[in-house]
């Protein structure tokens, strides 16, 4: 993985400072909240309902084991031993004092940490596939141009204050697992006629209010103009994105109102003013690929015979294997997903107990890397076969092999009510009664590959417009309610979920999932996926069932 350099460095540590006396001059009277705002903001600082939030980036969902310890200190120190680890690969701390945010961020510092830019009107977090390395559909690793990008971004003078917050996913394999067309701007590596790998260019992706598809600005990009492009793009997002209105000043509002063919008309124009300027050399490339090198892989880890006599002897890890591992372009290893969905646990949570265990074992089994998931769960890249049944048992004693990557119970849910200050319905109550109505684990394993996302509001930090079954928290006069969506996806055909119907009451949620659930199973055909089935047969079939009452 990337390692900061003299200059990085310096710059995290200053940043720690200026804050620091930030912090001081706001506590001491000296700045206004007003003043104060914009400056926490650009140091990942809400104040939510109960307490501040610290926002942490995890660049491209990258961190390693000392990283990990660092979080767990953190989590015990300065917070009520845990954090959340977010959609958009980040860590959030909810319980921080104020006063204390400065000696975190020295904390995060001295292990190559930061809250810079994960949040304000600026451009945020790079996200990627959370298999890059290790895929066996990928082009080419990700992950070099997702550290060349976030170099780019940080602290760029020219689009320190865009109209609104600004967001990059990237993606190096045939199976988008970044959604990147739900992205301001999304990019595929792809290789042209000629086999040459540069990138797709899309644009305008968003979720949110008006959730919409990115729209291919550029078919194919040639590696060199990469950070030209992505300027030129901002630049125009820049000038003509609005700010006279804060839910209409994303790009994807600017791209739909200016219309495709004359937005790409204005990028292309800006561009050829600066392309030969900013081209990405080589060399450059080269050099920053030294950092992603593969791991010193064990050549004989495929001959190992154990794997199979376990799957055979314990049904409990065969099952695990079955939902939480995944293949690896290097034979005799597999990627392991580390679940952050047990039952009675808010989805995307970890105790410090938890981080330092991890830390541990990533050391002991994965190179010392862990990886954050687009779905909040955990990864670790590169698991010798031999190893896996040894890392199961420990993983279970820790709460984090609940079998259920992929399933109806991996869900997505934001904090809601909870803890968010800008929710208008709690989220992770809902969550935890339907993974309670659905503790079959059977049943669980024959629905097969159902997406829920939950949001406690239009925001839509978890992503409710794009899952298989959507759920958004609204208010009414008082009372929370809560609205419906099928259909949804984020993967390769990117869709927006379709509105079931009116929104069901607090205490209606579950039965209207189960209800959902009993539709697609007495009427699927074959293994047909639940995506599938409402692709084929449309909303109706389940409106029925659902408000069959009312």
């Amino acid at each position: 993985m990337y390692q900061y350099n003299e200059i990085d460095q310096k710059l995290v540590d200053e940043r720690v400072a200026q804050f620091r006396r930030q912090t001081e001059r706001f506590l001491k009277g000296e700045l206004s909240a007003d003043q104060f705002r914009p400056l926490r903001l650009r140091n990942g600082l809400y104040i939510q309902t109960h307490a501040p939030m610290l926002r942490i980036a995890g660049p491209y969902g990258l961190l390693n084991s000392k990283q990990f310890r660092t979080l767990a200190h953190i989590a015990r120190k300065y917070d009520k031993g845990y954090c959340h680890f977010t959609t958009r690969q980040n860590i959030q701390f909810n319980w921080p004092k104020l006063e204390e945010v400065p000696d975190i961020l020295a904390d995060l510092a001295s292990v190559q940490m930061h809250a810079i830019q994960t949040s304000g009107n600026c451009m945020r977090n790079t996200t990627s596939d959370h298999l890059a390395g290790v895929c066996v559909d990928e082009i080419e690793d990700p992950r070099p141009y997702c550290e060349i990008i976030r170099q780019w971004t940080t602290l760029h003078p020219e689009f320190d204050y865009l109209p609104r917050k600004f967001k990059i996913a990237v993606s190096g394999a045939l199976h988008d697992r970044a959604a990147t067309q739900l992205h301001d701007i999304g990019l595929h590596l792809v290789k042209n006629e000629a086999g040459v790998v540069g990138f797709r260019v899309l644009v305008g992706g968003g979720l949110g209010r008006t959730p919409m598809i990115g729209h291919v600005i550029r078919p194919y990009l040639e590696k060199k103009h990469l950070l030209s492009y992505l300027e030129a793009i901002v630049r125009i997002y820049n000038l003509y994105g609005r700010r006279d209105n804060k839910y209409k000043a994303r790009i994807k509002i600017l791209v739909k109102e200016t219309g495709l063919e004359e937005f790409t008309r204005q990028v292309e124009q800006e561009w050829l003013q600066i392309k030969d300027k900013l081209e990405l050399g080589e060399e450059r490339i080269t050099a920053m690929k030294a950092h992603f090198a593969p791991p010193a892989y064990d050549p004989g880890a495929a001959l190992d015979e154990n794997l199979a006599k376990h799957q055979h002897d314990d049904h409990a890890f065969a099952t695990w294997y079955k939902y939480n591992t995944a293949n690896h372009k290097v034979p005799g290893y597999r990627a392991v997903f580390l679940s952050l969905k047990a039952p009675d646990v808010p989805p995307g949570d970890m105790t410090d107990t938890q981080l330092d265990a991890v830390a541990d074992l990533a050391d002991r089994y994965s190179f010392s890397q862990i990886r954050i998931t687009h779905r909040q769960n955990l990864v670790f890249a590169d698991v010798k076969q031999a190893d896996l049944f040894s890392l199961w048992q420990q993983l279970a004693q820790l709460k984090l092999a609940t079998p259920n990557i992929g399933t109806v119970t991996d869900m997505i849910c934001c904090p809601g009510l909870d803890f968010c200050s800008l929710a208008n319905a709690g989220s992770i109550g809902v969550a935890k009664e339907i993974n309670e109505a659905l503790d079959d684990m059977d049943y669980i394993h024959d629905i097969g590959d159902v997406k829920i996302n939950m949001s406690g509001c239009m925001n839509g930090c978890a992503h409710q417009s794009v899952g298989h079954i959507g759920i958004l928290g609204v208010d009414k006069k008082g009372t929370e309610w809560y609205q419906l969506t099928l259909g949804g996806s984020s993967e390769n055909e990117a869709a927006i979920g379709e509105r079931l119907g009116p929104a069901v009451p607090k205490d209606q949620v579950t039965l209207a999932i189960t209800t959902i659930l009993d539709v697609y199973v007495k009427q699927r055909l074959d293994e047909e996926s639940f995506l599938d089935m409402v692709k084929r047969v449309g909303i109706d079939p389940f409106k029925d069932k659902v408000y069959a009452n009312n």
